[in-house]
């Protein structure tokens, strides 16, 4: 298996485009294996598919991924063309990763869909997606929508590998049911070992497979400890753990954890500095050595 590293820009990203730029010509300079983008509508940051396009612009090598994308809301039609869009222009570098969306108020208004339909809506939408993709013509006929005989076009430069998140036992069967990778966010490596083996037995279920490469995790870091309000909230996104042990500080508890993870068959690892970070480019800069030997 294939271990690479990538890098997330979510709370700490650069708000302004000569910042963007120059942290995405240091993710290709400096060896990164992809660059991952979160989406909060009330955030200030950029909107993550149109990002990774600047990003696909400046680059010929890094892969282009969300952490995640928000399904419900959106229409799967217009959802297809835009990841197949991507997927073209970039050379077949585009990594989809979907999800229902942040449990906050202000996220569930903007994308218009109530608490407990977002579920219901993904399960309909993402086996939709995938046949928009790979069919010339769709016929369907579901709880929320209805195509006869819709084609959508371009189709992507292959089968888009789809990754998805969540820890809870009803996420991780959807993992199985209809992901193709599985992208933990604030877990332990124990919390991966005991998940992958329900992923897998969701997934025999559905008289499916996923591949064993396909097991990925968000590393979160930090390089000071963070105040006791910062470790509250890390608490609350997975309540079982020790927030100090989920938090990484420095490159060096950084390379352990990367090295816990891969020991526990979880290969794709994406780094997200926790809080501010003034300068993204050194960031990028310093943290390549002290990790990226890593990849095989």
């Amino acid at each position: 298996m294939k271990v690479r590293i990538g890098f997330g820009i979510s709370g700490a990203a650069p708000i302004n485009t000569a910042q963007f730029a120059s942290a995405v010509d240091a993710l290709e300079a400096n060896g990164w294996d992809s660059l991952w983008l979160s989406e909060r509508m009330g955030a200030p940051t950029f909107d993550p598919v149109t990002a990774l396009s600047f990003a696909a612009g400046r680059t010929k090598r890094i892969k282009l991924g969300t952490s995640v994308s928000v399904l419900p809301g959106r229409n799967p039609a217009e959802v297809a063309k835009t990841w197949a869009t991507l997927d073209l222009l970039s050379g077949g570098r585009a990594l989809p990763a979907f999800g229902l969306g942040v449990v906050h108020p202000n996220e569930q208004q903007a994308f218009g869909v109530a608490r407990e339909e977002r579920a219901a809506r993904f399960d309909e939408m993402l086996p939709l997606v995938r046949r928009i993709w790979s069919e010339q013509s769709v016929d369907h006929d579901g709880q929320f929508f209805k195509y006869e005989g819709l084609r959508v076009e371009p189709k992507p430069t292959k089968s888009l590998d789809v990754w998805l998140g969540g820890k809870a036992p009803s996420e991780l069967r959807r993992v199985g049911r209809l992901g193709d990778g599985w992208l933990a966010s604030f877990a332990m490596p124990s919390d991966a070992a005991a998940a992958i083996p329900q992923i897998q037995q969701a997934a025999a279920d559905a008289g499916r497979s996923i591949d064993p490469d396909h097991y990925g995790a968000m590393v979160f870091y930090a390089h000071t400890t963070p105040p006791q309000a910062a470790l509250d909230l890390i608490a609350s996104r997975n309540k079982g753990a020790d927030p100090a042990a989920l938090l990484p500080v420095g490159w060096d508890a950084v390379r352990r954890r990367i090295e816990e993870f891969v020991a526990v068959d979880v290969t794709k690892l994406v780094c997200v500095p926790f809080g501010t970070v003034d300068d993204i480019t050194a960031e990028l800069e310093t943290g390549a050595p002290a990790l990226l030997h890593l990849q095989t």
